[in-house]
């Protein structure tokens, strides 16, 4: 608020007022108190909030005056303060303590104005609520999420409004999805706007499969629909208004492909998906793969799973996740679930090794901070203390620390660590590069120390060349039934640094033994992961017969 009050308000709330305890008591009741017009108590609640962080009090202390403000104000000051507040708090990297608070205020505001018939304005509040709930700071840009342990409580603000319901109401399909053809090949088209890395060896497949006719769209490549897949307000929107022109603009566009396909196989549950099930699909059967990251996302809460036919998940924790944060997923009109492997052609993996390499530990995949390099070097000075032959190779991007100030924080972090290391010699940064089996055969010991994977390719692919798997439980999954310890071979599997550091001191203390545990992961990765076995369970998913050549040993 600018006005005669506010030079006032910036004086008496500046951090050598307010340390002092009795300055700041008084200036909370004043905020309190219905004796200053209300956005005068907004501001006092807001500058008094600053001021007393920069004093160094507490945060619930110095965000005292400003929820008690909240209190007393109608509900759409109230969310505009709470949220403001949240927002702020994830500039600077922080998860906000309030966060549901804060949503639940938008959504309160959103459903008053819902409920006096003002749709588009409680649309815009939903939006808004959606994009601060999901925000990647609490999410992505930490090692934990508040929505991993408890996501019923977390996402209970979105279920409980009323404009969350219309947001999740099932519209459901007109008719069930046909049969597969019986007299002509099978007409599938896989639709994706997201990263195609997943889909080279099915792409392939099906592009030259005598039983199917194929077709392939990436929606950035399509000048119509790549704006629509931009347009996530207007996502949220139609829902609410009960339709909209952006929902019949999306028709148009969808409706030729749905009329040619008999299958429509959606990859990344992310806004291509939410697309799809703003129609009505008719008797095309629609398909959706659904890897790790949209769980921690608003984009299942905007997709119609009733106008699903099948929904597949690349592991079985990953399936639990998904079903805990939309239980449409598991209701009476749910959609059948699978769990089926990414698609890997593994064979290229297995080449001699450098016998360097018995002491190179290897992390393939540092863009994330999910992914948690700063434990792989922990388990790299637990081994160095014994022996210093052993070293860490960083293969790939590294955190991109624009994204966030949470993201930055980490990176501080991890710098620190590596102006300690680097020089030595002890950990290598290799970057991007095109051949990960020539890289690969210089690692000896591949490490997935991420705190969450769906599936974890890169450690696979690791095995695959006969590197020692010495895999973190993912912390986001550990302690329940399905997760790392489930997915891969109990020895692969470690809970602390100091267990990976003794199981690859084990595995690593002769050649010989090093040589035979490479040679049983190899084994093991190819018998159970690779295309030649996991592309029969996408034939029996999508109704396909196998290819004449299918026997032929590789």
């Amino acid at each position: 608020m600018k006005g005669p009050l506010d030079p006032v308000l910036r004086r008496v709330t500046s951090p050598a007022v307010v340390r002092h305890r009795a300055a700041a008591r008084l200036l909370r009741g004043i905020a309190a108190a219905p004796v200053l017009p209300t956005r005068a108590r907004v501001t006092l609640a807001k500058r008094l909030r600053t001021g007393m962080t920069r004093a160094g009090w507490p945060a619930a202390e110095a965000r005292a005056a400003l929820a008690a403000v909240a209190r007393t104000v109608d509900h759409d000051t109230r969310a505009d303060l709470l949220m403001q507040e949240a927002t702020e708090e994830l500039k600077v990297g922080r998860t906000p303590a309030h966060l549901t608070e804060a949503v639940r205020a938008e959504l309160d505001a959103a459903d008053a104005a819902y409920a006096r018939g003002d749709r588009a304005a409680a649309a815009r509040r939903l939006h808004r609520a959606l994009r601060t709930l999901f925000h990647r700071v609490p999410h992505f840009d930490q090692l934990t999420s508040p929505l991993a342990g408890d996501p019923a409580a977390f996402l209970a603000p979105l279920r409980d409004s009323a404009v969350g319901r219309a947001l999740l109401a099932p519209r459901g399909r007109s008719v069930p999805a046909a049969p597969p053809p019986t007299d002509r090949p099978l007409r599938l088209l896989l639709m994706t706007n997201g990263n195609d890395h997943f889909l080279r060896e099915i792409r392939d497949r099906y592009a030259d499969h005598p039983g199917v006719e194929f077709r392939y769209l990436h929606l950035a490549d399509d000048p119509v629909a790549a704006p629509l897949t931009r347009r996530v307000d207007a996502m949220v929107a139609d829902p609410v208004l009960g339709g909209s022109e952006y929902g019949e603009q999306v028709e148009r566009w969808l409706r030729p492909h749905l009329e040619w396909a008999d299958t429509v196989f959606v990859d990344w549950a992310v806004a291509t998906a939410a697309m799809v099930t703003l129609v009505d699909p008719g008797d095309t059967r629609i398909v959706l793969r659904l890897h790790s990251f949209e769980a921690f996302s608003f984009w299942p809460h905007l997709i119609d799973f009733t106008r699903l036919d099948d929904v597949v998940f690349v592991s079985d924790h990953l399936r639990d996740l998904a079903t805990a944060v939309a239980p449409e997923l598991a209701g009476a009109k749910a959609p059948r679930l699978h769990v089926i492997s990414n698609a890997m052609d593994l064979h290229a993996y297995p080449l001699p090794k450098d016998p360097a390499a018995r002491f190179t530990l290897g992390l393939v995949g540092i863009s994330a901070v999910a992914k948690d390099p700063r434990w792989a070097i922990e388990v790299l000075r637990l081994l160095r203390a014994e022996d210093p032959r052993y070293r860490l190779l960083l293969v790939g991007e590294g955190l991109k620390t624009g994204a966030s100030e949470a993201v930055r924080h980490y990176q501080e972090a991890l710098d620190g660590d590596l102006a300690e290391l680097e020089p030595s010699g002890a950990v290598v940064r290799v970057g991007q590069v095109s051949d990960v089996p020539k890289v690969l055969t210089g690692i000896g010991v591949i490490l997935s120390t991420s705190v969450r994977e769906s599936f974890h390719c890169a450690v696979v692919e690791g095995a695959a060349s006969g590197a020692v798997p010495v895999i973190r439980d993912w912390p986001f999954f550990a302690g329940r039934e399905h997760g790392a310890h489930s997915l891969f071979p109990a020895d692969w599997v470690v809970g602390t640094p100091a267990e990976a550091a003794a199981r690859i001191r084990a595995e690593t203390a002769t050649e010989e033994r090093w040589l035979a545990s490479g040679k049983a992961a190899a084994e093991h990765a190819i018998a159970t992961w690779d295309w030649t076995v996991t592309r029969h369970r996408f034939d029996a998913l999508l109704g396909v017969e196998p290819a004449a050549d299918d026997q032929t040993d590789r």
